[in-house]
């Protein structure tokens, strides 16, 4: 839209400096045509004030000069253009010199056609007016202050936005606190006390027991995670690739027969891959404890050159031929994946089970 608008005001004072260069009389010569050329060109050079304001300013600059040199009496319309659209990029400087070398060399260049000192400096007031010039400056400054004054006040709503992102996520955080910390606690108590109680006893503690108390531990410090994550504290570790034998050992609490093979090597992974493996990894084991019936499950992380694939397998008793129900954990682990460039597969197993399949880019420049 910026760039037809150029040409539409390129075009336009083209126009009329080619008309009022025709409707006056002047002594015909040989070069009659070049003063046209020049009328024409002054005119269009407009069209690359977005890009070159100060190459146009020069060259409707020596287009005036030549057109009256050759004895052409055509105001400097398109200089004066030229002018504001230099001040208004920020050339103030440049405009001031290059309309006071014009100004100058009018007289000079009229000289050429005129021979006369008086008339050429008369003639040379009416083709470029002091007055005019001012007023060409002076618009071209105060829009380019309207413009700067527009964007000061866009940057102050973007920050005034983020603040407010800032206060939403600590009221988060401290609904979160307020309504998860208290429950978790209690779970966490209550399964420890009845571990204590059994084990001095002398009974064997079952395994949901020891499990429902690892998983209180792990929510604990999943939510104080979270917590600092909203409060944008960055001072400590995020789970990732090198908490996983971690994972699956409490997985293996559960009763599931969990095992992890890593193959490859694992350096420099960026922080929001590494923290998706795991994710990736924790919900699908998540899923197979709670919904798949399975007895083991099986972990594979394959960092290739480009890219690091994730495969989690289980006997479960997902059937093929019965679709998937998309829950919020399938649909969490596909987000992450595709935030990141990547594809996720999860379906059942032709031979039985689930299989959760994910391949992720790794930039490594």
């Amino acid at each position: 839209m910026g760039r037809t608008v150029d040409w539409v005001i390129a075009a336009g004072v083209a126009a009329v400096l080619l008309v009022t260069g025709l409707s006056r009389e002047h002594s015909p010569t040989d070069l009659d045509w070049l003063g046209y050329v020049l009328l024409v060109a002054g005119g269009l050079a407009l069209a690359a004030q977005r890009r070159s304001p100060v190459a146009v300013l020069v060259a409707t600059g020596l287009c005036a000069l030549g057109y009256q040199a050759l004895g052409f009496d055509v105001p400097a319309v398109a200089f004066l253009f030229a002018v504001y659209f230099a001040v208004r990029a920020g050339h103030r400087l440049v405009a001031v010199l290059a309309s006071v070398a014009v100004l100058a060399a009018l007289p000079l260049a009229l000289l050429v056609s005129l021979h006369d000192t008086t008339q050429a400096l008369a003639r040379a007031r009416d083709a470029l007016e002091i007055a005019w010039l001012i007023a060409a400056g002076a618009a071209g400054e105060a829009l380019r202050q309207a413009e700067r004054r527009a964007d000061e006040a866009e940057r102050t709503r973007e920050e005034t936005a983020r603040r407010r992102a800032d206060e939403e996520r600590l009221h988060i955080a401290r609904e979160l606190h307020d309504s998860l910390t208290h429950q978790i606690s209690v779970i966490k108590v209550q399964s420890e006390a009845a571990v204590h109680v059994a084990r001095k006893r002398g009974e064997e503690v079952p395994q949901a027991l020891l499990a429902i108390r690892e998983a209180g531990r792990e929510a604990a410090r999943e939510l104080r995670a979270t917590l600092e994550a909203l409060r944008d504290d960055d001072t400590s570790p995020r789970p990732g690739l090198a908490h996983l034998p971690d994972l699956v050992a409490r997985i293996r609490t559960t009763g599931l027969d969990a095992t992890l093979t890593i193959e490859g090597a694992h350096q420099n992974v960026p922080v929001a891959l590494d923290r998706t493996v795991y994710r990736i990894v924790q919900e699908s084991l998540t899923n197979i404890t709670r919904h798949a019936a399975a007895a083991t499950a099986t972990v594979r992380i394959d960092h290739r050159p480009d890219s690091l694939v994730v495969d989690v397998e289980d006997d479960g008793t997902a059937n093929p031929s019965a679709a998937p129900v998309p829950g919020v954990g399938l649909l969490g682990m596909r987000e992450r994946v595709t935030a990141l460039g990547g594809c996720l597969r999860a379906a059942p197993r032709t031979g039985g089970g689930f299989a959760v399949h994910a391949e992720l880019p790794v930039d490594r420049t």
